[in-house]
């Protein structure tokens, strides 16, 4: 029961505590991807929280449902096996998610084998960017032969799932008007690779350099997601079902939120969502609104429960009761597991979902 997510039953009807993080661990980065909104700097990695403070920080947050890394290229940080263990140890996640531009194949491979190795009892998620085959994909991505180094990763990786049972190895693509085009093919190839468990399409959105990249056909992205759906990858870990379920109308809903461009559902972002980057700022969610900035950790004796007893806080959190809303899948995923109004839906789609 220690790492299990019935512990978070309570969060269903009293959401006072975060219990999915999300950590920018650095923004570092080997890609040179024109959608990220993630900004660079002029010199990345400067003021990157330390090992010491991310200890000083971990305990403040209690257990943890969900926990996903972030950046920047996660694995270029070279303590990203320490600070995963400190949250292991301190936090006890039920999943534990690390997404990767896969550029790096021996070490991703070397530092994730080390990471399940300390982290049995949580479910290690390792999410692959793939936006295209071949030439395509090393295009989005900025890089010459990254598609090739996506597959040598993809190879090494799936090595690994005989061996660790708590081990997910996934595919996420970002859907752009650069590639809505290409969803069917991406689709079918990922749908060939059998050691892929799961494949997400994550929807563009933020401050991006070059804007033109977000002019999409919203009725291609409903195609991608239904093709999504007929090609149904199921998780390996118990509740498999149930979050596949939630998946699908989690696409659902971003489709008619973008479409509608309004809020369909509660947002529970800073409530039972919270964001960290790498110089220790807080936020509810991944918006990186300069006024919904909650302080600095730093400030706060690395203490999150002082944070977000402050005013500023608790007025951010009620300006995203009344009606704030966008288009992030991890935050949709928090906002359809503990809302009860979704469960009759969420039963049904899981009714559908083979074993």
């Amino acid at each position: 029961m220690t790492y299990s997510p019935l512990r978070f039953i309570p969060s269903i009807f009293r959401k006072d505590k975060p219990v999915h993080f999300t950590f920018f661990i650095t923004k570092r980065c080997n890609a040179k991807c024109p959608f990220c909104f993630y900004s660079k700097e002029k010199e990345p990695g400067r003021d990157e929280m330390s090992l010491r403070e991310i200890k000083l920080l971990s305990p403040s947050l209690g257990n943890l449902l969900w926990l996903a890394f972030s950046g920047g290229e996660i694995y270029l940080r070279e303590d990203l096996v320490d600070i995963s263990r400190v949250f292991y140890e301190n936090n006890k996640p039920s999943i534990m998610l690390f997404p990767t531009n896969g550029l790096t194949p021996e070490l991703i491979r070397d530092r994730t084998v080390e990471i399940l190795k300390h982290c049995t009892d949580s479910v290690v998620v390792v999410k692959l960017s793939l936006d295209g085959l071949e030439e395509k994909h090393d295009s989005l991505r900025g890089i010459p032969g990254s598609f090739k180094k996506v597959m040598k990763t993809y190879e090494m990786l799936g090595k690994l799932l005989s061996e660790y049972p708590n081990f997910e190895l996934g595919i996420n693509t970002v859907f752009c008007s650069a590639n809505q085009d290409d969803m069917d093919e991406i689709i079918d190839f990922v749908k060939g690779l059998d050691m892929i468990k799961t494949h997400t399409i994550s929807m563009i959105r933020g401050e991006i350099k070059d804007p033109a990249y977000k002019d999409i056909d919203l009725e291609k992205y409903l195609n991608a997601v239904k093709k999504l759906e007929e090609n149904m990858k199921t998780y390996r870990f118990r509740g498999a079902r149930i979050k596949a379920a939630q998946d699908i109308l989690q696409r659902r809903l971003i489709y008619r939120t973008i479409a509608e461009n309004r809020q369909l559902i509660p947002c529970y972002a800073g409530r039972l969502n919270l964001v960290l980057t790498e110089t220790g700022d807080v936020f509810p969610c991944e918006s990186f609104n300069p006024n919904h900035r909650f302080g600095n950790i730093r400030d706060y004796d690395y203490d999150i429960k002082k944070l977000l007893k402050e005013d500023r806080a608790k007025n951010i959190i009620t300006s995203i009761k009344n009606g704030c809303f966008c288009s992030h899948e991890c935050y949709m995923m928090t906002n359809i597991l503990f809302n009860p109004k979704m469960y009759p839906a969420l039963l049904k789609e899981t009714r559908k979902i083979k074993s």
